[in-house]
């Protein structure tokens, strides 16, 4: 379970920008997209290509793909797939061993419900693009909560994101303490879908919609289970190894972070890759390997920037697209009209309309 970056500032503020542009993100559920899209003839992988995650590139340990990059690719999938409950499918096909680490040391761990915490612990690490929490429900009831970092985010991705982690929760829940595991209950804040029957199915338990929030109850019978292969002593080397990744990533995302905020700052004009060294007070070698153990560029963290600032822009219907293209630092409308369609798949104009219904503009 993993955080993504977290929303940035407010869309409107044309100076913002947001660590969604950032890849910090291990890529495990598009991993598991892939594979569960080719059992049903869809072959993602130029798709993957076109945001970057050529083949080589996605078997790395190292990469990372940024918050933007996995819901582009998630969108796609759906569409593609025209499976709308894609999610509870790619989180059943997962295992323990896909979370990593983190997952080593969800074995080790005493108990499902310290498994549990574990997990929200340290989930900057382990691969998931949801914000998790615990808390305590009626009766005692240990209740696993998932949250947005975007409330804006698309709703088909949204949805599959709360599916995909409550469908992979459940399903590595049974592989450490057993087939028999269900929840107490399964409450997903999303209306009634279609095929509710496959909820059912998978969760083996009460399934609710329009709830209050994204939740999975758990008994404490269930919570209190012993987990099979629990040891101490590897638990708490496994922490250690942990705490040293997470440390490591505080300090990639400040890089990263700082680094967006000066190419915001910025535009129109993009600083060059030796002005950014200039001021970090580190050679450009050093400053790209930096970056690179981030799994990024500077070329694609500006990119990233750049098309978080076009978006913005399009947000204001005063703004033309000659506007917009010289606000975001393009040689004209049709270097604008190629990055848009890059980007999107559709013409600025297009985007620009489907954004502003979404953002409850009317004509």
């Amino acid at each position: 379970m993993s955080v993504a970056p977290g929303p940035g500032h407010d869309p409107a503020d044309p100076q913002g920008t947001s660590r969604s542009t950032s890849a910090t993100i291990q890529p495990n559920i598009l991993r598991y997209l892939v594979v569960v899209a080719d059992e049903r003839g869809v072959d993602l992988r130029p798709l993957l290509s076109q945001v970057g995650l050529d083949d080589i590139v996605m078997r790395s340990a190292a990469l990372r793909v940024s918050y933007r990059q996995g819901s582009a690719v998630i969108r796609r999938a759906l569409e593609l797939t025209g499976d709308p409950r894609l999610g509870l499918k790619v989180g059943a096909a997962q295992h323990l061993t896909s979370w990593g680490l983190v997952g080593f040391a969800l074995m080790a761990d005493d108990t499902l419900r310290h498994a549990i915490e574990t997990g929200v612990k340290y989930q900057n690490l382990s691969g998931a693009m949801t914000v998790w929490s615990t808390g305590v429900g009626e009766h005692g009831a240990f209740v696993l909560h998932a949250d947005l970092p975007d409330p804006a985010i698309d709703p088909g991705v949204a949805s599959f994101l709360i599916e995909e982690g409550f469908a992979s929760v459940v399903t590595l829940s049974r592989l450490a303490v057993g087939p028999g595991f269900v929840p107490r209950a399964v409450e997903f804040s999303s209306p009634l879908p279609r095929q509710v029957d496959l909820y059912g199915a998978l969760f083996g338990c009460p399934v609710r919609f329009g709830a209050p929030a994204n939740s999975i109850v758990i008994d404490p019978a269930w919570a209190d289970a012993r987990m099979p292969g629990r040891d101490p002593v590897t638990y708490a080397s496994t922490l250690e190894m942990l705490d040293a990744q997470l440390a490591a990533r505080h300090d990639q995302q400040d890089l990263l972070e700082v680094l967006e905020v000066s190419v915001a700052q910025s535009l129109p004009v993009i600083p060059s890759f030796g002005e950014q060294a200039r001021r970090h007070a580190t050679s450009e070698r050093t400053l790209r390997r930096r970056l690179a153990d981030c799994g990024t560029t500077y070329e694609a963290l500006a990119e990233g920037v750049r098309r978080e600032r076009v978006e913005q822009l399009l947000l204001r219907p005063e703004l033309t697209l000659r506007d917009i293209a010289r606000r975001a630092g393009f040689s004209d409308e049709r270097a604008l009209r190629r990055a848009v369609r890059r980007w999107h798949g559709t013409s600025p104009v297009h985007l620009r309309e489907r954004m502003l219904r979404g953002a409850g503009h009317t004509e």
